[in-house]
């Protein structure tokens, strides 16, 4: 068999089911995006779970409870966005945002960066479940969220893609 002929086959398959093929990757990008979400809420509900402890490094600042709490914020706000649209720009923002939740924690992890300005040193080497728990979420959160925006086409939200 050759090649083009193994294509005209491929192209006649698709052409008798085009509504199986949409379908499946309806749901697969419907797949995609509620792990994604699952994946910064997990990642929210580690950092309202850690602020209080985070706080104590500058109770009456910006110390890390603060910051994690922003955190949070962002990571649920970020995952009801995608969820709602489904869009290229709703995966770009939870990539940020799990991004702005990973970059800090391994850096923070491996690196005693001083205080900068109202901000403490958050310098913590120790590794505990909800830490790891945070970053492997925040992981899968950047890494689907990339393969989502892939997915999803120019801009375009997943339900107008497919119709």
């Amino acid at each position: 068999m050759t090649q083009e002929h193994r294509r005209a086959q491929q192209h006649r398959r698709a052409q008798e089911s085009p509504g199986r093929v949409r379908a499946g990757r309806r749901g697969g990008e419907l797949a995609v995006r509620v792990l994604v979400a699952a994946a910064l809420a997990v990642d929210a509900y580690v950092h309202l779970d850690l602020a209080p402890a985070m706080q104590l490094a500058a109770p009456g600042g910006v110390g890390g409870g603060t910051l994690f709490r922003i955190q949070a914020g962002a990571a649920v706000v970020a995952a009801l966005f995608l969820l709602v649209t489904g869009s290229r720009l709703g995966y770009a923002l939870a990539a940020l945002v799990a991004l702005s939740a990973l970059v800090p924690v391994l850096l923070y992890s491996l690196v005693n960066v001083p205080a900068l300005g109202p901000i403490p040193s958050l310098y913590d080497p120790t590794w505990y479940p909800a830490k790891v728990a945070s970053v492997v979420a925040e992981t899968v959160a950047v890494v689907l969220a990339v393969l989502g925006m892939a997915w999803t086409g120019r801009g375009r939200p997943a339900r107008l893609r497919d119709a």
